[in-house]
């Protein structure tokens, strides 16, 4: 799994930026504490987050004492292998969806009787919000039920936006079934509607999410992201695991968008094994905090991360590293559920 790491030229773009911004020292003699971050697939966000994350900690730390911390991010098929390469001890950190890691924590769904007790949390990431794009002429309520009958792409196979897209349609009332079911990745899916061979799909992540805004600059290219009434948004959260919230997709986020969209999301986050070492634990979280313009000027979503949002909506507890520098550095709401157990 870890001769997987490879950067590509996403990733050589992104070290580039760093090695232009992060001033040169002298290398560190001792060998480096070597740790693996899970993202997703090239398309994504996951992916180009996690190699900045990786490169801002690799150029930052690399004359940590008493040695150096190098991470290296991996692709993946996303949340659902991520947490199986966490349990197997495959990776030490990954990008997770908030409905992954609630169900993983608390053995339910697709792990019940299977709770993975020993997931912790570093932060909250950004709002992996929900992009349910179908043909305007399709539109009937202008809402997620409108996907009902559809040749619709709910993503490929196996993949968190499949899972989190099912458990969606579950607090509404709706199964595979009641969709004519197409397992697309993100630009396949966009391709797929604009060669009209399928009528919808599922495009969920932080927006501008660059396969919506393909089929929304197409020219002759009619579509809508649907909404949910906060009646559906209920449902979801009282009836699945889904850890949803409101989410406006403000005017103008897309190529001809006029009118705000009122959608949901589920927070991303940053999860990691406890047997952790705390001290690395604590550095990653520090630096993190400690350079956000660096994370800024890499990617857009990462512009929702805060200090006084990093433990917002986090499904499972706290690394201890991370809770140390949280009550260090203050200003951070944390909750009772997310006090490590033992601490």
């Amino acid at each position: 799994m870890r001769k997987r790491i490879g950067l590509k030229l996403i990733a050589l773009a992104i070290i580039a930026t760093f090695l232009m911004a992060v001033p040169a020292g002298p290398a560190c003699a001792a060998k480096p504490v070597e740790l693996v971050l899970a993202t997703a697939t090239t398309g994504g966000t996951y992916y180009p987050v996690g190699v900045a994350l990786s490169t801002l900690w690799s150029l930052k730390l690399r004359n940590e004492k008493p040695a150096a911390i190098k991470v290296n991010p991996i692709t993946s098929a996303g949340s659902g292998e991520n947490i199986n390469m966490l349990k197997g001890k495959e990776v030490e950190m990954a990008i997770l969806q908030g409905l992954f890691g609630k169900m993983a924590w608390n053995g339910t769904d697709i792990y019940k009787g299977k709770p993975m007790k020993d997931l912790r949390s570093i932060t909250l990431l950004w709002p992996n919000v929900e992009h349910f794009v179908i043909y305007q002429g399709k539109v009937k309520t202008g809402t997620i039920t409108d996907i009902e009958g559809l040749k619709f792409s709910i993503g490929r196979a196996g993949s968190g936006t499949e899972r989190s897209g099912l458990t969606i349609m579950s607090g509404v009332g709706m199964g595979r079934d009641d969709v004519k079911a197409e397992y697309l990745g993100y630009f396949e899916s966009s391709k797929a509607m604009k060669d009209k061979r399928v009528e919808g799909a599922n495009l969920c992540a932080g927006p501008p999410v660059a396969a919506v805004t393909d089929l929304f600059a197409t020219p002759g290219m009619k579509v809508q992201i649907l909404e949910f009434t906060d009646e559906q948004l209920k449902a979801i959260n009282a009836k699945t695991a889904y850890p949803g919230f409101r989410y406006k997709i403000p005017a103008n986020t897309y190529p001809g968008q006029k009118m705000e969209i009122k959608t949901i999301a589920q927070p991303n986050f940053l999860g990691i094994r406890a047997d952790a070492d705390p001290a690395i634990v604590y550095t990653l979280t520090k630096t993190i905090y400690e350079n956000l313009p660096y994370l800024y000027a890499i990617h857009q979503a990462t512009k929702f991360m805060k200090l006084e949002l990093a433990t917002s909506g986090l499904p499972c507890p706290l690394h201890p590293g991370a809770l140390k520098y949280y009550q260090e550095v203050g200003g951070v709401m944390i909750p009772d559920s997310l006090i490590p157990p033992g601490s």
